[in-house]
């Protein structure tokens, strides 16, 4: 068809060139064809309309600024050139994503192609080039796809530790960097990290966990899962590092752990649904790591406390549940260290208003709750309320466990049952100790001066009461605080009538020896000329108090002689018997006077 309107086209132009030789355009005839000018038209129409055409008469072409220089070819060529360089452009793009050389060579193959073709027809080359990019558009978004990896429990990664290759893996460590334990240590980190780097955020949200279970349950993640084996070998290497090294370490741990909880609470704060960002290397080891240390190095976060409680970035209710978690995992390697973080950590936050919330309080119960419920916790902890010359708990510790759990009235809380329980066997850990250490007298100093206060607050009959029997432990420890209370009676005198009453009420409870004895007659004479001077010049409810006061210390000094009285009299008895009996015995060398001496110290402390 082509041929036969080419012949035609032909054959027509031959007989105008004969009849019209003398025009200017010397026999030469556009020749069009109908598709491409229909392409022409609607894709370069701009160009179109520009270039017009510039022959010069002898028909070859003018050049650009000259007249006559526009023409059809030169059109062509102009275009064609600027398709040649899009199609480039997109290759090199389709290219760069792919990555791969014989995709590249294939892909300049096929550029150079498309060129070529652009000569013979324009419709082709477009529609070559918006397959290309579309099937490579395709491509490239398939790459973008991630991969997905197969969902790892916990459970399954810790099965998969094998014991004989971490035993292996330690020693080549141990022996490569010799002194740098810093590197050791995170090289041991790098085993676990490669171990549970398939458990993901959904396998281990740590942050939702440690938000809705009790502290009994987050105590045991994520320890419960490795094998003993594995556990044994790994504690046993870390008991070999330096305390120097693993306090540093153990606080790296933990400021990883801080860092993936801000991005976590970041992410769920930007996002509705709160979804968790993937963690970091690996959660799950950074946990199973800093457990294991704790574990079998209790002592590294006693060191530490003191930064955590001056540091800011350690402080605040998001962080709570992690301090709770180190400090169950250091109670399991110490019970001693639990108590003493407990007490000297957590339990001051109840006297901050600004941290004094049911949720604190809960979380700080649960693990004293948890930390008592241990197998002998109570001797364990009475015999070792001293650690390395400090007290688990101490006299500070024991003020706020005395307020907290005789509360006023209507102060009252729900957790204030719950500090009662614990209460008994806490305070027996605070009092605990040897009366005539220098450093118990100093102990019994500072519990003193907190007792007398307590012990005159009327509004609170509960506490008023505890705090009288924990200052009449107090004068039982050393004499010379008897000396202290006739210095203070008056300051606190309406403390000192409810000690004199609790005094002479619980007598024959109280286990006084004779010295004891001596130094409370001395103090109540003195109490009592004290008396007599204030009531001149006193007002009505204040001598109402020193009458109160002078009729128990009248009470106290009989019984105090009575006592006395008694004792003399038995003792002058048993005498005239042992030396009657020692008469009439035919061999008297063998009177046993050690056993009298005996008894009659045994009647003496009867009756004091």
């Amino acid at each position: 068809m082509e041929d036969s309107i080419h012949r035609e086209n032909h054959h027509s132009d031959a007989s105008s060139y004969a009849n019209n030789n003398a025009n200017d355009s010397h026999g030469w005839q556009k020749v069009t064809y109908a598709k491409r000018r229909k392409n022409q038209q609607q894709q370069q129409q701009p160009q179109s309309n520009k270039l017009s055409d510039k022959l010069r008469p002898n028909g070859t072409i003018a050049p650009v600024g000259e007249k006559g220089a526009n023409n059809v070819f030169r059109a062509i060529e102009e275009q064609s050139e600027d398709r040649r360089r899009r199609i480039e452009a997109q290759s090199k793009a389709a290219m760069l994503v792919e990555g791969d050389d014989e995709f590249v060579s294939k892909g300049r193959s096929k550029a150079k192609a498309r060129v070529e073709d652009d000569y013979s027809d324009d419709s082709e080359v477009d529609h070559v080039r918006d397959n290309g990019v579309d099937e490579k558009q395709k491509k490239a978004k398939k790459k973008e796809k991630k991969e997905k990896r197969p969902k790892v429990t916990v459970s399954e990664a810790a099965s998969k530790i094998d014991a004989a290759d971490l035993a292996a893996f330690l020693v080549d460590i141990s022996g490569s960097y010799g002194d740098q334990e810093a590197i050791q240590l995170m090289r041991f980190a790098d085993y676990f990290g490669r171990a549970f780097s398939g458990v993901g955020a959904a396998q281990f949200p740590w942050v939702k966990l440690f938000k809705e279970s009790t502290v009994a349950k987050i105590a045991e993640i994520p320890l419960s899962h490795i094998p003993d084996a594995a556990y044994k070998i790994s504690v046993d290497w870390i008991n070999q590092r330096s305390l120097e090294a693993l306090n540093s370490f153990v606080l790296w741990l933990l400021d990883s752990i801080l860092a993936d909880l801000v991005s976590q609470i970041a992410s769920a704060k930007g996002s509705k649904k709160g979804i968790q960002t993937p963690p970091s290397k690996s959660q799950v080891a950074v946990f199973m790591v800093l457990a294991m240390i704790l574990r079998r190095k209790p002592d590294v976060l006693v060191q530490l406390l003191p930064t955590l409680r001056e540091n800011l970035k350690y402080q605040g209710q998001d962080k709570l549940p992690v301090i709770i978690w180190m400090i169950s995992q250091a109670s399991h390697g110490d019970l001693a260290v639990g108590m003493y973080s407990w007490a000297h950590h957590l339990l001051p936050m109840i006297s901050n208003k600004s941290s004094n919330n049911p949720l604190t309080r809960d979380l700080i119960l649960q693990l004293v709750e948890r930390i008592l419920s241990a197998p002998k916790a109570r001797t364990i902890l009475v015999n070792g309320a001293v650690r390395k010359g400090e007290r688990l708990i101490p006299p500070s510790s024991l003020e706020i466990l005395m307020r907290v759990s005789f509360p006023a009235s209507s102060a009252q809380l729900k957790a204030t049952e719950r500090f009662e329980a614990v209460y008994p066997t806490l305070k027996d850990v605070a009092l605990a100790g040897s009366p005539a250490s220098k450093a118990m007298k100093q102990v019994s100093q500072q519990i003193l001066s907190f007792a007398i206060k307590a012990a005159g607050e009327g509004t609170t009959p509960k506490l008023s009461r505890e705090a009288q029997g924990i200052f009449i432990w107090c004068l039982t420890q050393n004499n010379d605080f008897y000396k202290q209370w006739d210095k203070t009676y008056l300051d606190n005198l309406e403390a000192s009538v409810s000690i004199l009453r609790m005094l002479s009420e619980e007598w024959k409870q109280l286990n006084l020896n004779q010295s004891s004895h001596e130094s409370l007659k001395e103090t109540l004479k003195s109490l009592r000329i004290k008396n007599e001077k204030e009531l001149t010049g006193a007002d009505a409810a204040r001598q109402a108090l020193i009458k109160d006061a002078d009729k128990y210390c009248k009470v106290l000094m009989g019984r105090i002689s009575r006592g006395h009285g008694c004792l003399k009299s038995v003792a002058v008895i048993v005498l005239v018997l042992a030396v009657g009996a020692a008469v009439i015995s035919p061999n008297m060398e063998s009177f046993d006077w050690k056993s009298v001496s005996t008894m009659l110290s045994s009647f003496q402390s009867t009756n004091s």
